[in-house]
């Protein structure tokens, strides 16, 4: 009986320490783990989403490939000031051609895709107003007509011998009479000259001076004998007010209204550049 009395005072102390014991292990700190067991850890867990900071947008694009797609330079004020004045020339020159009704004189040439027998080129329309072409009985009527009309016809009327004819008319020369206002007027553009013109009737025509018009060097391109082209400044002020002689205009002059930053010099590079000025002028230089 004592000694069964004695086994269970032993056992309930040994139980209390054992308590004891489990309580302190659970007190102390975990050891960090080592990067070799960090590592270890991180493979074995499972990905986590984790709140992105905000970062700057990268001012670098990338390509399809990856790589950075180069930014354009900034053009210079040279080549700033050489596209304005193209917006502001050379649709008018070929706008004008794309809805110029051909005359007597005008030069064209007719172009059959794949059928070099049957294309044309130099043809200059006579005062009847019709050309003749090859196996067309009595010849194309063209006068009064578009490069794209004359096309249509032509193409119809070769649809006979030829299958699904491909034509384009193109207009070589204008033999037209015309004059142009370009730049900075209400309404610029090339006109035919059907009465005589002064400086004023061609820029009244034209919808008038635009703001922003240097008026002090509005330039009159003439061509010369020798095909050059001569310029020179209108002192419009003083013509209209009586003091010196109004200008009139010749057939192929031009009237250029620059805005007070364009250079004369980039004028006559753009207007020598554009193909159309040459067809409608011929060429300057």
């Amino acid at each position: 009986m004592m000694l069964f009395k004695l086994m269970q005072k032993w056992g309930l102390v040994g139980l209390i320490g054992l308590s004891l014991t489990l309580n302190m292990v659970a007190q102390e700190p975990t050891p960090s783990p080592s990067p070799v067991q960090r590592d270890r850890m991180s493979k074995n867990q499972p990905n986590e989403k984790v709140n992105a900071q905000p970062t700057e947008t990268p001012t670098e694009v990338k390509s399809d490939a990856g790589l950075p797609t180069p930014t354009p330079p900034n053009q210079t004020g040279t080549d700033a000031e050489e596209t304005e004045i193209k917006n502001a020339i050379v649709p008018f020159y070929d706008n004008y051609l794309s809805s110029y009704p051909l005359g007597p004189t005008d030069v064209i040439s007719v172009d059959v895709f794949g059928q070099p027998n049957y294309s044309m080129a130099g043809i200059t329309i006579p005062p009847t107003g019709k050309i003749s072409y090859k196996l067309i009985p009595g010849g194309v009527f063209v006068a009064g007509k578009t490069t794209d009309q004359i096309a249509a016809e032509i193409a119809k009327k070769l649809d006979e011998y030829i299958i699904d004819p491909q034509v384009t008319v193109t207009l070589e020369k204008v033999g037209s009479a015309q004059f142009a206002v370009l730049g900075k007027v209400g309404a610029p553009g090339v006109r035919l000259m059907t009465k005589r013109y002064s400086v004023y009737d061609a820029l009244v025509e034209s919808g008038g001076i635009a703001p922003g018009a240097d008026k002090k060097r509005i330039t009159l391109m003439r061509r010369t004998p020798q095909g050059s082209y001569q310029q020179t400044f209108i002192k419009l002020d003083e013509m209209v007010a009586g003091k010196i002689p109004m200008e009139y205009l010749n057939p192929g002059d031009q009237l250029i209204v620059p805005e007070k930053k364009w250079s004369l010099s980039k004028i006559l590079d753009v207007v020598n550049k554009a193909s159309a000025f040459r067809i409608l002028f011929g060429s300057p230089f």
